[in-house]
């Protein structure tokens, strides 16, 4: 699920619209004055409802005839946008976001892993490796380093031959791009290869009791990294952890 790819000022809107209701400065059932935002902002009406469309898109807003423009309940949002997600973790709600990012990635990816250690063809396998050596070569480039760690995620899912876990990608993607767009550069984040490679040896040698038991240990590392930029980022926005 991709973020918002509009430029100027009508992408500038929605930023600023989406980040104001994600962050709570614009309230649940909260009535926006068009008008006058288009006026705070200083742009014309067309900008502003081409602004709230793509909004309404993410279920952050609705409209209703007597009751206008309005902030949705927070059920109706959604959390799977990748705009929605960056701007919770701007407006300080990383924390808790990351966390449950990482309570979805212990249900799926060890049991993902199990799965590719049977099923993974030499493609597969190939595609991990090309993953892989892109995150090594990529340490100084935080966005180069993200970049490989969600394609060696994606390149996971893909080698459980199972089309339906394949598409979990559009579950745990925008996620995990947003903490590597933390954190990658993050002086407290160790080196993400060695627990990354331990998935793969044991992949390609169709171990899956190792390959799953590699996961769990790769997950609970990134918790542990988790927990530690957090103590150390006191009365800032959440820092999650690498991906690992």
């Amino acid at each position: 699920m991709a973020s918002y790819s509009g430029r100027g000022v009508h992408g500038q809107v929605v930023h600023v619209l989406g980040a104001r209701i994600v962050s709570g400065d614009v309230q649940v059932g909260a009535i926006l004055d068009i008008r006058a935002l288009g006026e705070e902002l200083d742009v014309s009406l067309t900008v502003m409802r081409e602004s709230l469309k793509v909004l309404a898109s993410k279920g952050l807003i609705d409209a209703r005839q007597k009751r206008g423009t309005f902030v949705t309940e927070r059920s109706r949002w959604n959390l799977l946008d990748a705009d929605i997600i960056r701007w919770r973790v701007d407006g300080g709600g990383g924390e808790q976001l990351m966390r449950d990012l990482a309570d979805v990635r212990s249900i799926v990816e060890p049991a993902a892993a199990h799965r590719a250690a049977l099923r993974r063809t030499d493609a597969d396998l190939a595609v991990l490796e090309d993953a892989l050596d892109a995150m090594g070569r990529a340490q100084a480039d935080s966005s180069a380093a993200a970049a490989a760690d969600v394609a060696f995620h994606r390149a996971l899912l893909a080698a459980t031959g199972n089309e339906m876990l394949t598409r979990m990608d559009m579950l745990l993607e925008p996620g995990l791009r947003e903490r590597d767009r933390l954190v990658h550069a993050h002086a407290a984040a160790d080196d993400p290869v060695p627990s990354h490679r331990a998935v793969l040896d044991a992949i390609r040698d169709g171990d899956p009791a190792r390959a799953e038991l590699a996961m769990l240990d790769l997950l609970a590392k990134a918790a542990q990294d988790l927990d530690q930029i957090s103590a150390g980022s006191e009365g800032s926005p959440a820092r999650p952890t690498a991906d690992r």
